[in-house]
């Protein structure tokens, strides 16, 4: 679908018609309408059936209820049928019309609900895939500059660039096509591709991206790939065939549903034809088999998977982490390997200022550097601006006004606090080629711990050295351990990030497996390298940048405070309040959810064996076998429930058992 979206696009097309940024609405999903109507009627019909109403009053309300949930499961299997395959949706249908039939409505009203919820959700997760992938394209922009051989600047849509194109890029907009500065300098954000938290200088001969934000500065940029091959239209082809490859039923179980039905079926009619053959009366052959459909119906072996995932959901929703599917609550529990994101994620994503080192020979304090530093920085709107000036309001110094301010793309800020002349800028191009200066070796210090060091200097001298740094969340230790003794092995961190400031971080948080200065195609081939090796990996992050690798993981979590709208439709499960600890808790939750499954399975398997071998070897009374499998739906729709007590998920986010 990627390409066919890339090519919907005709030139001049209306961005907001070929790309709409909205989402679906689940109510927008036929599907979800159908199962919502039937969950209302069927909560509507309920209490009426329980307090003994006559039968008009509650029969039309559960009659509603099973065409509302059940057409389309049926409508699907009967298709199925033409094409010789035995759907276990027609199935579910055909046990409730038989439940019906012999007085078991409530039972047939319950799967039919069921199943309607399980397909709504299935609907709604597809249309927000496709929802997010078309989103994606509108961080490309629809129109771009380009600039003919005597100068002379056209408007033309990016679609129609080709390689060899000169672009023009004013301060304020993005990035047409991926191409090579050729003139001019600027500060281009591209955490949208490399996921760097802060914006990089870029001048003649540095390479840009499609859909990355010019800051300062205009750029002229020749064109090096064509707009389809570009690195946003990749990230959206990669996007695409990773999600296709997850079907939410594997091969393995489809053969099992289509064994059993079968088996079902053949057994039902043989119960009722056979006996008929041999001078049995009607009546009781079709209560047998009518019985039969009862106790054998997977009624049991539905709730023994679907409680405990769903309730497992419930809870980390409650505390934050939103897990899409009952098949992503599965799935977490089965990883054993773990790549993280840097800047975002184990990281809090904004720079902050670490360090103030006052020069000797200036005879300022720490805070009279950072106050005249603040002070110039105030006008700007640059992230290390806003560093320095945070840094200073948190201290509870005063910020002077300031004149004559002037902002040098690449270069820094200037301006006059108090009659004096302040200049901040990068060392190496405040300080010049000349002799060694002892600013230097302080920034070159700052810069080994994985820093950005950034001059101040007053009227022209040196007088200190700020160091700023995207701090790590505080917990980011803490969870890279819990995530270890989880997967059995260390995580791997995985960032376009620079590799210096990479490893700085992975020496804080415990990381030894560094892959660092990569772009999204990277991170998927580390991914796949992980997933070709056996290993079912789970991937952390949180920008456009992450989609392809969350996409192509067994499992992704995206950070969602700051997450972009890409990473968080494509990840399987989202952390709502970027509590960086909730991701191993909501892994043990999930594998304690999948040993409720097993044991569930066990006793809705011994129920249901123990009736079907009554029912066929002796008489069993119809209401002792309508008992015998409530009884069992009962008793593992409580057993899955127990997931749902806050009491779990503490005991989840501490590593102790149930």
């Amino acid at each position: 679908m990627s390409s066919a979206l890339l090519r919907e696009a005709p030139p001049g097309a209306d961005r907001a018609t070929v790309a709409p940024g909205r989402r679906t609405r689940i109510l927008a999903v036929p599907e979800a309408r159908w199962a919502a109507a039937s969950l209302v009627l069927f909560l509507v019909a309920l209490p009426l059936y329980l307090a003994g109403a006559p039968a008009w009053a509650w029969g039309p309300l559960f009659a509603a209820v099973y065409a509302s949930g059940g057409w389309e499961p049926g409508w699907a299997g009967l298709r199925a049928l033409r094409e010789k395959t035995l759907d276990v949706d027609l199935l579910m249908v055909v046990a409730a019309l038989g439940a019906a039939a012999i007085g078991q409505v409530l039972d047939g009203a319950l799967l039919i609900v069921i199943f309607a919820t399980s397909g709504a959700l299935e609907a709604i997760a597809t249309a927000r895939t496709a929802d997010s992938v078309r989103g994606l394209l509108d961080l490309a922009p629809a129109t771009a500059a380009r600039l003919a051989d005597d100068g002379t600047e056209e408007t033309v849509p990016t679609g129609q660039l080709s390689v060899g194109d000169v672009i023009l890029v004013r301060p304020g907009e993005r990035v047409g096509a991926d191409g090579r500065v050729l003139a001019g300098s600027g500060e281009v954000d591209q955490a949208t591709i490399t996921g760097e938290p802060l914006p990089v200088a870029k001048g003649p001969g540095d390479e840009v991206f499609a859909g990355t934000l010019n800051g300062t500065g205009a750029l002229r940029v020749k064109v090096e790939r064509d707009p389809s091959d570009s690195v946003i239209a990749r990230i959206v082809a990669m996007v695409e065939e990773a999600s296709g490859t997850k079907a939410p039923t594997q091969l393995f179980i489809e053969k099992v549903e289509q064994r059993y039905s079968i088996g079902m079926v053949a057994a039902t009619v043989a119960l009722f034809a056979l006996p008929l053959l041999f001078g049995a009366a009607l009546r009781p052959t079709l209560l047998r088999a009518m019985t039969f459909m009862i106790v054998a119906s997977p009624c049991a072996v539905v709730l023994a998977t679907m409680p405990p995932l769903l309730s497992a959901i419930a809870n980390a929703g409650r505390h934050g982490v939103l897990v899409k599917s009952a098949v992503v609550m599965e799935r977490l529990g089965q990883m054993d390997a773990v790549a993280l994101d840097k800047t975002g994620t184990l990281t809090e994503g904004a720079p902050r200022l670490t360090d103030v080192r006052p020069l000797p020979a200036s005879g300022l304090a720490e805070d009279e550097v950072l106050r005249l530093a603040a002070a110039a920085e105030h006008p700007s709107e640059h992230p290390l601006a806003r560093a320095v000036v945070d840094a200073a309001r948190a201290r509870g110094l005063d910020i002077p006004p300031v004149v004559d301010f002037d902002s040098a793309p690449g270069t820094g800020v200037s301006a006059v606090v108090d009659g004096a002349s302040v200049a901040i800028g990068s060392p190496a191009r405040l300080l010049g080629g000349g002799r060694p200066h002892p600013a230097s070796v302080v920034a070159a210090g700052l810069e080994d711990e994985g820093r950005t060091a950034v001059l101040v200097t007053v009227d022209g001298d040196p007088v200190g050295v700020l160091g700023i740094a995207d701090r790590p969340r505080p917990d980011a230790a803490a969870t890279v351990a819990a995530l270890t003794a989880l997967a059995g092995a260390a995580p791997l961190l995985v960032t376009g990030d620079n590799p210096r400031a990479a490893a700085r971080l992975a020496e804080e948080v415990g990381i030894t497996d560094v892959r660092a200065g990569l772009l999204p195609q990277d991170k998927v081939a580390a991914v796949q390298d992980l997933a070709r090796a056996g290993r079912r990996v789970l991937v952390v992050g949180d920008g456009v940048n992450d989609a392809p690798a969350l996409a192509a993981a067994h499992t992704g979590i995206a950070m969602g405070r700051a997450g972009s709208d890409l990473a968080l439709e494509t990840a399987d499960a989202v952390i709502l309040r970027d509590e960086l600890a909730t991701v191993p808790a909501v892994v043990r939750l999930s594998r304690r959810a999948r040993r409720l499954v097993v044991q569930n399975l066990v006793i809705a398997a011994v129920f249901i064996t123990g009736l079907v071998v009554w029912n066929l070897a002796g008489t069993l009374p119809l209401p002792l076998g309508v008992a015998g499998h409530e009884g069992s739906t009962v008793i593992v729709g409580l057993n899955g429930l127990r997931l749902l007590a806050d009491g779990a998920w503490r005991r989840a986010g501490a590593g102790s058992g149930l």
